[in-house]
């Protein structure tokens, strides 16, 4: 069987993918300009759910006909959505947005960790152990000693982003059978849905009902958010994953922090330091080892 090929198309939704998940991290700073964190992922889930289920409609992609289904996307919802979305909202209210997305490039890592331990076609060979190993020590680089051996709001803004990381490990070792011959489209309007059920109640709860009467760069964050890092970026996803496979869709795990820096510095002026870029700099070479590493001895 040939192995699916990097085209120029794919590597055009991979650029596209990149720049939309980059400027996610950009995105949540300008909402938070407004509006609290649980409002923010809020807003974010339930845009991308409804764009989703529009488009599921359109489109008349089959429903799923069991129950039992929803249950599962609750639980997607979640480990996919209502978890990470709210750890890295409130991540970045302390620390840089190219920061956090180097920090979420470690979902890779996670994913095969977590992986390894359910799955038995999932073992880690010596090289795969060893990319997520250099692929850790960049996180501990980059998080730097300061969070190690001290608390702070910085400190904690960095571990709540690799905490969102380690959730999507799980979400994505749950989706290899909770949603298993599900229409993409629709596994992902019914994660995002499960996450809005669990969202809006603690919204309400804690922070209360959103006045909307939010400044121009709020909503065009919160709106992006929505449309853009949500529903049509799953679409891309799901896109790419058919035409190249999982193994070439996870480049964009290195395309994304080059991004969210650059945004982060032309927008607001934020600057990372030597320590984080090096931190990267191993991280991506540990992501880089453990793709092109067999998965069986």
């Amino acid at each position: 069987m040939t192995a699916p090929r990097l085209t120029p198309f794919v590597w055009m939704l991979l650029g596209a993918l990149a720049l939309i998940w980059g400027t996610s991290f950009l995105s949540n700073r300008a909402a938070l300009e407004g509006a609290g964190v649980l409002t923010v992922v809020s807003f974010r889930v339930s845009g991308g759910a409804l764009a989703l289920w529009l488009y599921v409609a359109l489109r008349r992609l089959p429903l799923p006909a069991h129950r039992g289904i929803w249950g599962r996307f609750l639980i997607m919802g979640a480990l996919n959505n209502a978890i990470p979305f709210s750890l890295i909202v409130w991540g970045q209210q302390h620390i840089e947005s190219g920061l956090a997305a180097i920090l979420n490039a470690s979902t890779a890592l996670f994913g095969v960790l977590v992986a390894s331990a359910v799955f038995a076609d999932e073992r880690l060979t010596v090289p795969r152990l060893a990319g997520v190993g250099i692929g850790f020590a960049g996180v501990v680089l980059a998080i730097g000693p300061e969070a190690l051996s001290s608390f702070t709001l910085t400190s904690a803004g960095q571990w709540a982003v690799v905490g969102a990381s380690l959730s999507y490990g799980f979400a994505g070792a749950y989706a290899r059978f909770a949603i298993k011959g599900l229409v993409p489209e629709v596994a992902a309007a019914g994660m995002l849905t499960g996450g809005m059920i669990w969202l809006i109640p603690a919204m309400l709860l804690i922070e209360g009902v959103p006045s909307f009467d939010y400044a121009t760069p709020v909503w065009v964050g919160i709106g992006w958010l929505a449309l853009g890092c949500s529903a049509v970026a799953y679409l891309i996803y799901y896109r790419i994953l058919a035409l190249a496979g999982a193994g070439n869709l996870s480049l964009v795990t290195l395309l994304i922090p080059p991004v969210a820096i650059l945004a982060g510095w032309a927008v607001y002026g934020e600057r990372l330091g030597l320590l984080e870029l090096a931190g990267f700099a191993v991280l991506a070479a540990g992501l880089w080892l453990l793709n092109r590493a067999p998965k069986t001895a």
